[in-house]
């Protein structure tokens, strides 16, 4: 009797311990797999992926990238767990989506700096902007803000210095507009497309490059690549320390994307590792 209970409980022992190393192992397997599916908006960072993606392979990591037409769902398909990681935004962008929608996301590592530009079919400079011009900028917080200190920036408007110290400026904070300029918020990718109704436009570099305009020849207004908008990798929190992350941030900062960058964008994008 006692022999067939001894055989019973190194049964369960050797059955428990097997169920803990099919799970640790499984873990494991998790922290350092080898395909990440990245999410990435359109326009030049498809351009970029490519060569990340050639990087990563000598690594081993394949890279599977994801592309979206809107800013409103890269950081929802990360946090649902559709995506692995993604790379389409700066810091203040992912502070206010965190803020409003509650994601557990945190940024592993810079990519470029996209510098923000406004553009016009009607004009070829900003001083033949006329009185009581319609402006469309940007509809979500943090991008809505850049573009308004951009108008500051160019002396068009002046906004209240607590809206500016704390990078939360809207259309209401706005104090002073000489030129009488009507604001149109509009959703960042709807911009390009509203460039017939609106004497000048804030548009985001991957809807410009999408809609065929150069922030170097095009922009009638330009941003300094030297701000806070570096755009970054970003990971659930749970996975900020996996192998498999640290390998796509190499792969992206590597010396050949930096390299294709510089040499392909001339300016109109920049490194920000």
């Amino acid at each position: 009797m006692h022999s067939i209970l001894r055989r019973r409980g190194l049964l369960a022992a050797t059955l428990a311990a097997s169920l803990l190393g099919g799970i640790a192992g499984g873990a494991q397997a998790q922290d350092n797999k080898n395909t990440v599916k990245v999410g990435i908006s359109v326009g030049n960072a498809e351009q970029i992926f490519e060569v990340v993606k050639k990087v990563a392979a000598k690594d081993g990591l394949t890279v599977q990238v994801v592309v979206f037409n809107d800013y409103q769902l890269p950081n929802a398909a990360l946090a649902a767990g559709d995506l692995d990681a993604n790379a389409f935004q700066h810091q203040p962008f992912l502070d206010n989506q965190i803020k409003a929608r509650g994601f557990d996301l945190v940024p592993v590592g810079l990519t470029i700096t996209a510098p923000l530009g406004f553009y016009s079919k009607k004009l070829k400079s900003i001083d033949q902007l006329p009185e009581g011009a319609a402006v469309g900028i940007q509809n979500d917080p943090s991008n809505g803000n850049r573009a308004l200190l951009l108008l500051q920036q160019a002396g068009l408007i002046t906004l209240k210095p607590e809206a500016v110290k704390n990078n939360t400026a809207t259309p209401l904070d706005v104090v002073t507009n000489p030129k009488k300029l009507k604001l149109v918020p509009l959703d960042a990718a709807q911009l390009p497309r509203s460039l017939d109704d609106l004497a000048i436009a804030a548009i985001n570099n991957d809807y410009a490059e999408k809609a065929g305009l150069s922030f170097n020849k095009d922009a009638v207004i330009k941003e300094s690549p030297k701000g806070p908008y570096a755009n970054l990798i970003a990971v659930r929190r749970a996975d900020k320390d996996k192998p498999w992350a640290k390998r796509l941030v190499a792969a992206y900062q590597s010396p050949e994307v930096k390299s294709f960058i510089e040499t392909q964008f001339k300016g109109a994008l920049v490194p920000a590792f």
